[in-house]
């Protein structure tokens, strides 16, 4: 049958369109192949100045050839890569956004993130290539179920063994410390509280007596007890050790917990939960407590930190949060629980999982027109020096000009860094410090860089002032896999389980309560709409799989 005019010249102007379509490709991918400006969207410290003035950021990027657009922020990081990834909108690669497990798996499987197995080679990235030939483990820990590597490694192997124990804790084992303002209850004559019942009273006295006056604020602006809710390492968790437990920021799922006989459970479902809530709420009604902690940015908590203006708060270092007034203040061990109840000799606090090899602080994207030469630049960040100064600050800023006489690079003392910068060594840390793929190996320690004097003394205090308060010493790991149906699970009642007990827990130290049809009814939201039974089941497989493994 013979053709139509018609239907010939469709034909061509199909065929046409394809021949341009298929050079446009080709010519793209020619551009793509050229592409040395990127773009890259992620997280950072809240006390960084950013990355265009770090010295050492401009050097990586000059000795690689490329030109990288930072798009970072220190809040609100989650709702803006959520709103980029489901809106299409992708950078070339996401950057210290810490994604799950779950979301490594489902960004790769959709292509949202591209395999760079393939560029993990000595040809292309030579640093990390040694590094995974001399630890397989961290090559294990970044393969994904289907056998491919969606993001480049991060871990911060930094223990109490560095300092000689005889178990090794990380670091992060107990993200938030208490500090007490010491010049405030020395001027009042106070002891330091033991308890949570004289910690109240200390609370009290630092409001009646108005001590932020002292520093220069105005009448009325003391806050007595200061921090956020349910933070990493400046939440109101550290006040729970009284009632027997610590529910520090999990990263697996919140408030989940191991008791000693490998049981997993929630604390947010048991009783001692609900009198530490109840308890904590007679503070927040008294004015004790931050009355902004549910809603305060970690910026607005620092600006009252150093307007000296908060008696006892939590975080991971006082200088940080405190500046010029960082002095005037102490370690606040744990306290036992309040006098004159059942808790009167307890104080627990539990830990959380020592640093996993994660991979989600470095992702590139489908939007990446020449992922290797954006490896390439990521591989001078596994070169020993390079993370020593990503992770501190730079050498001539934060490290001395010259190494020591055993050819190590030494921090600046807080002396020398006043005296010249006039800032202490942890402000030129934050200022800094850059966040994203990172391995810092146990044998750098003390041969290329000392640790800094303020690691060495938290992992001093975290053994001799913290873990003593810790006798059930397990922990939820963060490196347990699960299967295709536990992580369908996982997604499926996590996220409302979590928001449920967030929820609920704001609402009562704010109100008071539960009642024992509250609590009960809790509990059932908890159990019926929420999952609770079928998230601990999965849990309890993954980690019994985990443990039988590990022996």
């Amino acid at each position: 049958m013979k053709a139509s005019p018609k239907k010939v010249l469709s034909l061509v102007l199909a065929l046409c369109t394809v021949v341009c379509v298929l050079a446009s490709c080709n010519k793209q991918e020619k551009k793509d192949s050229d592409q040395t400006d990127f773009t890259i969207l992620g997280g950072m410290s809240t006390l960084s100045s950013g990355y265009d003035s770090n010295p050492v950021m401009e050097k990586l990027a000059e000795d690689a050839g490329v030109t990288i657009e930072w798009d970072l922020m220190s809040d609100s990081l989650g709702e803006i890569v959520g709103t980029r990834i489901g809106g299409g909108q992708l950078p070339d690669a996401f950057i210290a956004v810490n994604f799950s497990q779950g979301d490594i798996a489902e960004y790769g499987e959709d292509e949202t993130f591209i395999d760079l197995t393939d560029y993990i080679t000595p040809e292309i990235m030579p640093n990390l290539s040694a590094i995974l030939e001399e630890y397989p483990d961290i090559r294990s820990a970044i393969t994904m179920a289907d056998g491919k590597i969606y993001g480049l490694p991060s871990a911060e192997m930094m223990g109490t063994a560095a300092i000689g124990a005889e178990d090794n804790y990380g670091i992060y084992s107990i993200p938030e410390f208490m500090y007490i303002n010491k010049t405030w209850l020395d001027e009042l004559g106070l002891p330091m509280p033991t308890n949570l019942t004289e910690l109240h009273d200390v609370l009290v006295a630092f409001k009646e007596n108005d001590m932020a006056t002292k520093n220069g604020n105005a009448a009325g602006m003391t806050i007595p007890f200061s921090s956020g809710y349910d933070q990493w390492c400046w939440g109101q968790e550290m006040l729970y050790a009284g009632f027997g437990f610590t529910n520090f920021t999990n990263d697996v799922c919140a408030d989940l917990m191991v008791n000693e006989n490998g049981e997993v459970y929630f604390a947010s479902a048991q009783e001692n939960y609900r009198d530490a809530v109840t308890y904590i709420h007679d503070w927040f009604a008294e004015g004790l407590m931050d009355l902004e902690m549910f809603s305060q940015s970690q910026s607005q908590f620092i600006a009252k930190g150093t307007a000296g203006r908060i008696g006892v708060l939590t975080y991971w270092e006082a200088p940080e949060i405190l500046g010029k007034f960082a002095d005037d203040y102490v370690f606040l061990p744990p306290l036992k629980g309040p006098e004159g109840t059942e808790y009167a000799d307890t104080c627990e606090v539990n830990i959380r999982a020592n640093p996993a090899v994660t991979s989600g602080n470095l992702n590139i994207t489908s939007a990446c027109g020449n992922p290797e030469l954006l490896c390439r630049y990521f591989d001078q960040w596994y070169d020993g020096e390079v993370v020593m100064q990503l992770q501190y600050g730079p050498i001539g800023i934060y490290f001395s000009e010259e190494k020591d006489e055993n050819g190590v690079w030494v921090p600046l003392s807080d002396e020398e860094a006043q005296s010249r910068f006039g800032k202490s060594s942890g402000e030129l840390k934050g200022q800094y410090e850059v966040y994203g793929p990172r391995l810092i190996l146990p044998e750098y320690y003390n041969s290329i860089f000392y640790m800094e004097d303020r690691a060495t003394q938290r992992l001093e205090y975290l053994e001799n002032d913290w873990l003593p308060y810790s006798h059930n010493r397990n922990y939820y790991p963060l490196d347990v896999t699960f299967t295709a149906d536990e992580l369908d699970t996982i997604d499926r009642y996590k996220a409302d389980f979590v928001g449920q007990v967030a929820e609920y827990e704001g609402r009562w130290i704010k109100d008071g309560g539960p009642t024992d049809e509250e609590w009960n009814e809790y509990l059932s939201i908890l159990e019926d709409n929420c999952g609770m039974n079928k998230l601990l089941s999965v849990y309890q497989d993954a980690y019994d799989r985990y443990t039988a493994a590990a022996k």
